[in-house]
């Protein structure tokens, strides 16, 4: 029989990296973030809500100036410089390998929550470190562990706690996540002209759906209530390109020309070569169709993020400028390859006062491709403005923490008590 990868041995020493804060590998891509920040953000995934795009607009609002879309506040080293330096000898010590190499990983879900607006010019703090490790076993005797790491974003002077993101890793056996065998086979087949033009239709009326100015009062909302759709696609790789010019490359921080001759002295098992035997970035699946189909898709595919943050650009539009975006999770349970349309669409599941004060409700919110696939289920909480309770009230940080640090261990209690929970 094989070794195991998950033994109790190996389980306890990944939880005692709770609670450590790790140095991140990138810089932000936006030190300072600011009101082009803002705009180049949301219409990197399609959104022009003027509550991000005109400061004008938002000055106007009930915010009083200009605010980053909720994608931006947190999250995929967009912003926020991190505040965990060297650590000392014992700490990269604890810190280094896996303790359950060898486990499969399956990155399982995005989990936000957004306490307070990013404004323009904000000095954003960030800390990275493992808040969970939940030891799970099955009926049948099959064990994993749930795998949990926050990313936490605070402002300094003054102080503000602003947004967390969570990462759900599930670790399993290897041999047993490989029995589930390869990708079903996917049909991705030419539109009509007809399609592209009923598609075309459906993107030119959202943007008199999007609430706006107009405020959606709790009152008014009632369990059941559909969400006017929104239509992303047909997916190309030129979405992919105006992605990155506004979010940047991501965690890997893929450089041009000479900055990448350098990034593959540093890390050189992310490149391999190309047709022509020039070193390219394994990223390259997101834009290369001959690559894609070598890592086993039959077709190029998009970031699991993008889909995020078009469930977020679902709720924003629906709840209008005078609500906020509580909390936000979702899966990513299929590809959405080049070609493919996805429509995103939400439900009212519950209408209630959060903390007995807040006027809150909560919606089940997915992403749906042409072929009928649910590819990103998720959830959401809204607060929303109330004609009896009054207006919005920002929702309190855990522990009431103002700081990176003090969040970290504010989350580590609350992931305790959910794995006792369980």
């Amino acid at each position: 029989m094989a070794e195991r990868a998950l033994t109790d041995d190996g389980i306890a020493r990944l939880r005692a990296r709770i609670g450590v804060a790790q140095p991140h590998p990138q810089p932000p891509h936006y030190r300072f973030p600011n009101e082009d920040a803002f705009r180049h953000v949301a219409e990197a995934y399609g959104d022009d809500n003027p509550l991000w795009c005109d400061p004008d607009h938002a000055t106007a609002s009930v915010w009083g100036g200009p605010i980053a879309p909720p994608h931006l506040n947190g999250g995929d080293t967009l912003v926020g410089h991190c505040e965990v330096g060297r650590p000392d000898d014992a700490t990269r010590e604890l810190l280094r390998g896996d303790p359950i190499r060898g486990a499969h990983a399956f990155y399982a879900g995005s989990f936000r929550e957004w306490w307070a607006p990013l404004r323009p010019g904000m000095d954003v703090g960030r800390r990275n470190a493992l808040v969970g490790v939940h030891d799970k076993q099955s009926e049948f005797a099959t064990r994993a562990v749930h795998e949990w790491t926050a990313e936490v974003f605070a402002a300094r002077n003054p102080a503000l706690a602003l947004n967390a993101q969570y990462r759900l890793m599930i670790r399993t056996e290897r041999d047993d996540a490989e029995r589930t065998g390869k990708y079903d086979a996917t049909e991705i087949r030419p539109y009509t002209n007809d399609e592209i033009e009923r598609i075309a239709a459906a993107c030119a009326a959202e943007a008199a759906a999007r609430r706006g100015t107009q405020p959606r009062y709790w009152e008014d909302v009632h369990e059941g209530d559909e969400l006017p759709p929104l239509v992303k696609g047909p997916l190309r790789v030129t979405d992919m390109v105006c992605w990155h010019v506004g979010v940047g490359m991501g965690l890997y921080g893929v450089k041009a020309l000479r900055l990448g001759h350098a990034q593959r002295s540093r890390v050189p098992k992310f490149f391999r070569p190309d047709e022509l035997n020039v070193p390219d970035v394994q990223q390259r699946v997101h834009w290369d169709q001959e690559w894609a189909r070598r890592a086993g898709n039959p077709a190029i595919y998009d970031y699991g993020r993008m889909r995020e943050t078009w469930l977020i650009h679902l709720c924003t539009d629906w709840m209008g400028d005078d609500a906020w975006l509580w909390k936000l999770d979702c899966e990513f349970r299929r590809f959405n390859y080049v070609g493919d349309t996805h429509w995103m669409r939400g439900r009212v599941t519950r209408k209630f006062l959060a903390d007995g004060e807040r006027p809150a409700v909560e919606l089940d919110v997915w992403g749906e491709n042409q072929r009928g696939e649910t590819t990103t289920p998720g959830h959401a909480t809204v607060l929303l403005p109330s004609r009896d309770h009054g207006a919005v009230r920002l929702p309190d940080a855990p522990g009431d923490a103002t700081s990176c640090a003090g969040l970290l261990d504010a989350l580590v209690v609350r992931f305790a008590a959910m794995e006792q929970q369980s």
